[in-house]
């Protein structure tokens, strides 16, 4: 997953003075911890750029549904996860932000032995309050299994 620091929540010192994508790239260095949920679903931030975040997953049979394929609860987190980080990317230090919708369709089942998958977010557009994102799942071979779309509230550094 992420570097020599494990997983874990960043301590205030670590995010302090540090932009969205400052941080972001301490995670993916090791220098930060990664969040926990990355290492319980199996899926890790591999790369951020302004207005974009790359993830990589592997879809095992601990995330099945009763029907044998992967819970679509799996690629939803994919999807708002790279949609955040590549909002998160553009925001300034203290700058903050939740999602407050995504919206997802999925394309084709994902199973266990489906393989590498990779999530790509983009930034759509950023005003001052609110941000949308998109996210696109694609597996190993470049075929889409789910896109969605979020919205996110910038939260403005407390003081």
């Amino acid at each position: 997953m992420s570097g020599e620091r494990g997983t874990g929540v960043a301590s205030p010192q670590e995010v302090s003075g540090r932009s969205g994508l400052d941080l972001l790239r301490a995670i993916i260095a090791g220098a930060a911890p990664a969040p926990p949920m990355g290492r319980t679903l199996g899926f890790a931030l591999v790369r951020a750029e302004p207005g974009f975040a790359l993830f990589e997953a592997t879809p095992s049979e601990a995330l099945l549904n009763p029907l044998g394929t992967v819970h679509g609860g799996w690629a939803l987190a994919l999807i708002d996860s790279a949609a955040g980080c590549a909002v998160h990317t553009e925001l300034p230090a203290g700058t903050g932000y939740t999602t407050l919708e995504t919206k997802v369709n999925f394309t084709r089942a994902i199973r266990p032995d489906s393989g590498p998958v990779r999530c790509e977010g983009r930034v759509v557009t950023r005003g001052r309050r609110v941000a949308t994102a998109e996210a696109r799942l694609l597996d190993g071979e470049g075929k889409l299994l789910a896109h969605g779309s979020s919205t996110l509230l910038i939260l403005p550094p407390a003081g």
